[in-house]
């Protein structure tokens, strides 16, 4: 191959072979001071296509996930394809770092480049690709995870729907029947969890860590916080997120009339008013998020148009589909491919937006002329994600081109912020969980161990909801947390995303030009700053303290007190 593949069909079957010229030349091409930025953007158009690679190939596992052609290639690309290209990846890195050259905004993606480097060990890379076979294989069981219901089979990712039914019993019976089926993959993700801890451990021996959280520490690049300011930070949500979070559930429990709330109670609207059902089809949905989005910001809307004429969205669900969602880039068309698993609740047009706020940072970011500029930290791309979100709220209702009538907007953002607050206390379990796991390796080898674990830090993060009788399926959530499993730390980021995004979204009720324009700007960064001033850029801080916790659970609080008196 003479030159790089520039087709979709091309770049999902490219092998090592084609690459290893590319990189070669790399590896050989003096280095110098007048060459380095024409250096950096040939190997930046290599790895766009091998990011490309990998992502098409994921993709198409995830579009069918009992499609065998599609595992295969995506496990020969991990096991045969991607080891080479680590290693070649960390002689260039080396090469830089050696020659002392500091290209123009490039401060911070050295400082990144400096870690990996540090990090890298050809022992492990085997190790990592076994460890994304193993993600791959507990996506594939999530994927065909179904239940029986009134004679047809659906997707498990049904069930939500279903427990938002009036009829209690029937909400019990929904979710009894997804808590079933979730209990009879029970000890194939044992299996997976048995055979994946012991490689996490060894990453993390080979690269003379003390332990895999260690490793994962520096691999995500956590420069601006530690483990005890996560541990410090559950202290907060303990004190000020969980007490909103238990007002809030005791006022459901008072509403719906019961003596207890039960995991099926959680969906329902308590005051039984009927469920929100923003569209009938995924082509509603394309059309009235891309009217928002397009209310947010002109450009913005673009982006999405482009997404749509390219065919670039999956957002349906279906039987055999791939669980979760996810904004992928497919960085050498310059583009991103959307995927998730709609089901007709307004929970699917937040996440549609979110997804979509990922694509735009990324679109964002294509005119940085490095691939290593474009990343911001994890936890300002969620920030992005999260706000977009938020800022699609005031466009809801139909006469701004969204969904609903004017109440039914106004129970959209209620139950919305709702769920924000209960996503703290749910983000602070998760995160001490795996804190846990890996201060604790050899006891966390034992599945059931982690059953008791995860049981323990429910009721201590979520101690309003009664688990009576249901003992078996508490102790598997944490099998149900994908990040858990094929992301491990990443999670906290949405905590302090949360709490980027409510000031970007108190900033735009005061001045929406100014919030959405700053927002932009802060897209246009990527990764060339470090978090504190992409925070500013965008007009906010990066803070996770308990007075920063404190005032915006208050202006949520507040919010949600405005919306009830307008919804009488």
């Amino acid at each position: 191959m003479t030159s790089l593949p520039t087709t979709a069909s091309d770049i999902l079957v490219v092998r090592w072979s084609d690459l290893e010229p590319f990189y070669q030349t790399l590896e050989t091409q003096a280095l110098t001071e007048e060459n380095v930025a024409q250096w950096l953007k040939a190997w930046t158009a290599v790895s766009e296509v091998v990011e490309e690679a990998e992502a098409r190939c994921f993709i198409a596992t995830t579009l069918d996930a009992q499609d065998k052609e599609a595992q295969q290639r995506y496990q020969t690309f991990l096991s045969v394809t991607q080891p080479a290209i680590h290693a070649a990846e960390q002689q260039l890195k080396q090469r830089l770092l050696n020659s002392g050259l500091v290209p123009s905004g490039f401060e911070l993606p050295l400082r990144n480049m400096r870690a990996e480097a540090a990090l890298f060990r050809e022992a492990n890379l085997p190790l990592q690709a076994e460890s994304r076979t193993l993600a791959a294989e507990y996506m594939r069981l999530l994927g065909a995870q179904s239940i029986p219901w009134e004679g047809e089979e659906l997707p498990i990712t049904h069930v939500p729907l279903l427990c938002q039914a009036p009829d209690r019993s029937r909400r019990e019976q929904a979710w009894r029947a997804g808590a079933a089926r979730q209990l009879t993959d029970r000890e194939a993700i044992n299996t997976l969890w048995g055979r994946a801890m012991p490689l996490r451990a060894q990453m993390a021996h080979n690269a003379d860590l003390p332990d895999y959280r260690a490793y994962r520490w520096q691999q995500l690049f956590r420069f601006g916080y530690t483990p005890d300011d996560c541990k410090d930070f559950y202290q907060a949500v303990e004190e000020i997120a969980l007490p909103a979070a238990t007002r809030l559930c005791e006022k459901r429990r008072q509403q719906l009339g019961v003596t207890e709330l039960y995991p099926w109670d959680m969906a329902v609207d308590p005051l039984q008013r009927p469920p929100l059902r923003p569209f009938q089809n995924v082509n509603e949905l394309e059309d009235r998020v891309a009217t928002i989005i397009r209310q947010v910001s002109p450009l913005l809307g673009d982006n999405f148009d482009t997404l749509r004429k390219d065919g670039l969205l999956d957002l349906g669900s279906r039987l055999g589909k791939g669980g979760g969602g996810y904004s992928i880039p497919l960085r050498a068309s310059k583009r991103s491919f959307i995927f998730m698993n709609a089901t007709g609740r307004h929970l699917d047009v937040q996440v549609l937006l979110h997804e979509a706020g990922h694509t735009f940072h990324s679109f964002a970011t294509h005119s940085l002329p490095y691939f290593q500029q474009r990343d911001a930290g994890i936890e300002f791309r969620e920030t992005v994600a999260i706000a977009m979100e938020l800022l699609g709220t005031p466009y809801l209702a139909a006469a701004q081109g969204g969904f609903y009538t004017e109440s039914e907007a106004a129970l959209a953002r209620l139950q919305h912020l709702e769920r924000m607050l209960f996503l703290w206390p749910s983000i602070a379990q998760v995160d001490a969980f795996q804190h846990w796991v890996y201060e604790n390796h050899e006891t966390a080898l034992d599945p059931h161990t982690c059953d008791a674990t995860w049981a323990a830090l429910e009721q201590r993060f979520n101690p309003a909801i009664s688990w009576q009788g249901l003992e078996q399926e508490q102790k598997i959530g944490w099998q149900q947390k994908l990040h858990i499993h094929i992301q491990p730390f990443y999670y906290f980021e949405y905590a302090l995303a949360q709490l980027g995004a409510l000031q970007i979204w108190r900033n735009h009720l005061h001045n929406p030009l100014q919030a959405v324009t700053q927002y932009q700007e802060a897209m246009t960064l990527g990764g060339t700053m470090p978090l504190p001033t992409l925070y500013q850029a965008a007009g906010i801080r990066f803070a996770f303290d308990s007075d920063t916790l404190h005032t915006l659970i208050t202006f949520v609080e507040h919010t949600i007190d405005e919306l009830e008196s307008q919804l009488g």
